[in-house]
């Protein structure tokens, strides 16, 4: 069987699962259904808005379906009547129930930015760089009840650089992603396609994103940092305290130095060394309260005398 004659479901939200309906639509696939999350405020007016999944679907004119939830009989009865083959799931936001996970032929396959077993969870693209890894991919997966414990059906990697922020790598990611889900549904189509096994025993809970994980602690060592401002480059940004009110720290490197963790060390247009528990970070962009990000070249023009030798940056609020 070609698989572009499958009936596939697409199930996704954000930029990243766009990209792979983009890819879907592009392969000439049989695309019956496309399943995202209900319209939500957004901005400052917090008007209700569409999701990029949800707008390239109408753009093609794609029939959209909305639930809250995928749990009810009437839901689950709507969905069975598409008749899917396949269903393709990318960051949709909605946990599947067993039900559902039944429905098409050939099951439910994820698009999952990981190398699974790795990271598991919400948040797997900051998590990895968080924690220093110096690897990243996507893997797609047949979906089983559990989060993301399916039989491993392929991968793709790439390496994360010392320069890597989120967003590059996210982007990055939804390059390698919709590539890997084509031959993937081809395997499955085809019927030559199977799955290995999950260690569970290498898996990491990748927990969901927030603020107060983007908090800086001065304390701690100056290479943790660092990977901590990279992983939440552009969201939910690092952020330290100045004169009590909140600083954004967009951009930053390691660099020698010593002194009480949050001192201002040095302070020159190549940027503000600050202290930490082990060396020092040079803090290259910044936001201050009300303003624009800048380069800290900007801001020691004109703001020279706020970020003065020996003044103490304190944590994130």
């Amino acid at each position: 069987m070609k698989s572009t004659d499958l009936r596939i479901l697409f199930a996704g939200t954000p930029e990243f699962a766009a990209a792979h309906l983009q890819a879907l639509i592009d392969a000439g696939m049989n695309i019956v259904g496309v399943y995202t999350q209900p319209d939500r405020p957004a901005g400052r007016g917090h008007k209700l808005a569409m999701s990029a999944v949800k707008q390239l679907a109408l753009k093609h004119d794609l029939p959209v379906y909305q639930p809250e939830k995928l749990r009810s009989a009437e839901t689950q009865a709507e969905l069975a009547a598409l008749q899917p083959d396949l269903m393709v799931v990318v960051a949709y936001g909605l946990i599947l129930p067993q039900a559902v996970l039944d429905i098409p032929r050939l099951g439910c396959i994820n698009s999952h930015a990981s190398l699974l077993p790795r990271w598991r969870g919400a948040a797997p693209i900051q998590r990895a760089i968080e924690a220093g890894d110096r690897e990243s991919g996507v893997t797609v997966m047949q979906m089983e009840a559990g989060l993301d414990t399916g039989p491993m059906l392929l991968k793709v990697s790439t390496p994360i650089s010392a320069q890597d922020t989120g967003g590059s790598l996210h982007d990055r990611l939804a390059e390698l992603g919709p590539p890997a889900v084509l031959l993937a549904i081809d395997g499955l189509a085809k019927g030559t396609l199977g799955g290995d096994v999950q260690d569970d025993s290498q898996a990491t809970y990748a927990h969901k994103l927030n603020k107060q994980a983007a908090a800086m602690d001065w304390q701690r060592p100056a290479g943790e940092l660092d990977c901590l401002i990279r992983a939440f480059n552009p969201w939910p940004l690092a952020h330290a305290s100045l004169d009590g009110k909140p600083l954004k720290i967009w951009a930053a490197q390691p660099a020698p130095g010593k002194g009480a963790p949050g001192e201002v060390l040095v302070c020159s247009k190549e940027g503000l060394l600050v202290a930490c528990g082990d060396g020092a970070l040079l803090l290259t962009r910044l936001q201050l309260p009300g303003g624009k990000p800048l380069a800290f070249s900007d801001l020691y023009n004109a703001r020279r005398e706020q970020f003065a030798p020996g003044l103490l940056l304190g944590n994130g609020l």
